[in-house]
């Protein structure tokens, strides 16, 4: 059968070659060259038809699918399979022209499954180089991305830096004109308090930029010290209850199992992001709700769980906001305040938090149901620090083995400088 369709091949393919030429190439040029092209698959067909399998048209199917111009891999456009099916159409079209209908029949049932054989292999090619293409334009716009990441720290950086020096000339003259100004001018005494919160507030805002700066380039150094979770707690409670009787809300510290336990860590950098979640916390939960710390001990490290009654976070955004500067509120409506309920921020608070405590090698996510302003679903901040009751350098093993001691009557406030 296939040498009987092999020779109305051999008929037919001068017929198939001018309809094919003058159907599919448009353009002097361009019609020599694929009528190159045409004869090198009709030549590799007939070789095929002898054999039975599309085996001898793999390789030039491979070429042709190379030969992709960027637009077509950009576009995802098939042309080779799109050329291919034109073949096959004007061959099935030809056979019954020109031949009668038992023989049309004989040789495109020898033809017809090597072009599908020949599709099935064009398709994959045209899929591999198209995924090739779209590995390098990732890798690409990763590397876009990363340079874009990185001018945009190294300008907070610089930013940040630049901020200081005006800022600490504006803070020394304030503090020098209220102490040159008599007491009776309350008025200007009150003009420059206000200027001085103001000047605190850009200060805070500039540190935050520096601990961003500080944490994109791995830069962050902890001073480890021993440290009772317990404690830390207990001074935030103290430091943020005007705001939370202002905002009518109650902060419930609980005991739990690690919470009293000495841990080598840096006290003031994790006073730093527990101080920052709840912040978090007081913002999005309404007035008269409730925020709860909690915890356990597990094996190698210690859970902290800060709970909120608030509007909760929705499913696609609760890795989002650990992105430095990201916003899920309208930033249209934005209104300065830490604590305002809703209210808008620089965007660094969580992402800090995040970078503190994966630089304890700990780990710091959010739960939550969902986001309902009516409902208040609420949301659940894991913190995970690992549990070392030993500092890691042996010399200074031996300089904290008598703090290992310690009573809770020796701590104060000033162990950790908020």
């Amino acid at each position: 059968m296939h040498m009987t369709a092999l020779a109305y091949f051999v008929q037919l393919r001068p017929l198939l070659e001018e309809r094919m030429v003058l159907t599919l190439a448009q353009g002097g040029g361009v019609r020599e060259n694929f009528q190159e092209q045409l004869q090198r698959f009709f030549d590799l067909l007939e070789q095929a038809l002898q054999s039975g399998h599309a085996t001898p048209l793999v390789s030039l199917l491979r070429e042709w699918s190379a030969t992709r111009t960027e637009t077509d891999l950009e576009r995802d456009e098939r042309t080779v399979s799109s050329l291919l099916r034109q073949i096959a159409v004007l061959t099935q079209e030809t056979a019954h022209q020109a031949l009668e209908a038992h023989q049309a029949l004989e040789f495109l049932s020898a033809v017809w499954p090597i072009y599908l054989d020949c599709l099935a292999q064009a398709a994959a090619y045209e899929t591999e180089s198209r995924t090739a293409y779209l590995t390098q334009e990732l890798a690409r716009l990763n590397r876009i991305v990363a340079r874009v990441d990185k001018s945009k720290s190294d300008f907070v950086a610089v930013a940040a830096h630049e901020f200081k020096t005006p800022l600490a000339l504006i803070e020394g003259y304030a503090a020098m004109l209220d102490e040159l100004l008599p007491p009776e001018m309350e008025q200007f005494h009150s003009l420059l308090m206000g200027m001085r919160n103001g000047l605190k507030r850009l200060h805070d805002l500039v540190n935050d930029m520096l601990d961003v700066s500080l944490i994109d380039n791995n830069l962050l150094v902890l001073n480890k010290q021993p440290v009772w979770l317990h404690r830390i707690f207990r001074l935030l409670q103290a430091e943020l209850q005007p705001v939370l009787e202002q905002r009518r809300q109650i902060l419930e510290v609980r005991s739990f199992p690690g919470a009293q336990e000495l841990l080598f860590a840096d006290p003031t950098r994790l006073y730093q992001a527990f101080r920052n979640i709840l912040n978090n916390a007081i913002k999005f939960t309404p007035d008269g709700g409730k925020i709860t710390i909690d915890g356990r001990l597990l094996t190698g490290f210690v859970e902290v769980t800060i709970t909120d009654t608030g509007i909760g976070i929705p499913p696609e955004h609760q890795e989002t906001i650990f992105e430095k500067f990201s916003q899920l509120v309208d930033v249209s409506l934005h209104s300065t305040g830490k604590t305002k309920f809703k209210g808008g921020g620089a965007g660094m608070g969580l992402p800090i938090a995040r970078g503190i405590i994966e630089a304890h090698d700990g780990s710091l996510w959010a739960e939550s149901p969902g986001y309902d302003e009516k409902t208040c679903p609420g949301s659940t901040f894991h913190i995970l620090l690992p549990f070392r009751t030993q500092p890691e350098d042996p010399n200074l093993a031996k300089l904290f083995d008598t703090l290992t001691t310690q009573t809770d009557s020796s701590f104060s406030s000033s162990e950790i400088q908020s």
